[in-house]
């Protein structure tokens, strides 16, 4: 993948995510490609986060380019994934969204071998933005 934009994660993000990689029973795929998207982030305290920055438990607006659909989805971990209108973070556009911020562009690969490009168009809620940092 050549076309990744630069993203931010807050480190308070960093570290639950952390966590939860370390506590996983089955480390995968998806677990690797999250891993591989936080060593390539830049890290800021989480009162620092810019508020059109997609961080976890994010609202996010985004359309996906081949479809033309567009989608909100918060970004979550795989606890709440299960809630309608939710995406794992080991999802494939879960870890495509982290540390998006508005405007960028990412082309990610589905399981199924397809490259999908999304673009961000809104952060519709940031918990941060919120001063909701125990989420």
């Amino acid at each position: 993948m050549s076309n990744k934009p630069a993203i931010t994660v807050t480190r308070l993000d960093m570290q639950r995510l952390e966590q939860m990689l370390n506590n996983l029973d089955d480390y995968d795929a998806a677990a690797e490609a999250l891993e591989a998207e936080l060593a390539r982030a830049n890290f800021v305290g989480h009162t620092d986060i810019a508020n059109d920055v997609v961080t976890m438990n994010s609202k996010a607006h985004f359309s996906e380019e081949s479809s033309a659909a567009d989608y909100q989805l918060t970004l979550a971990y795989p606890a709440q994934s299960a809630i309608e209108g939710h995406v794992s973070i080991l999802a494939p556009i879960g870890t495509a969204l982290l540390g998006l911020s508005v405007g960028q562009s990412i082309e990610w690969l589905t399981p199924a071998g397809k490259t999908l490009k999304l673009t961000l168009n809104q952060v519709a809620y940031q918990p941060e933005a919120h001063g909701e940092f125990t989420l």
